[in-house]
């Protein structure tokens, strides 16, 4: 368990330092017969570092706490 809480405070630090990641997909713009002319539309995905302070949080509690086999 405590390498699980490892992996979880790893990805509440990745969280909390990127808080934004840029992807882009493609859009047709003009389609005349033969002719395509596509455009790459960018888009954004936003969080709060709120939230990645909230999963190291979780990964912190679960690294303490002990668990019965």
């Amino acid at each position: 368990m405590k390498k699980a809480a490892i992996i979880i405070l790893i990805i509440g630090l990745a969280l909390t330092i990127f808080t934004t990641v840029t992807y882009f997909t493609k859009e047709k713009v003009v389609d005349l017969g033969e002719l395509e002319i596509t455009a790459n539309k960018r888009h954004n995905l936003n969080w709060s570092p709120f939230i990645g302070l909230g999963v190291m949080a979780v990964g912190g509690v679960l690294m303490l706490v002990p668990f019965k086999k």
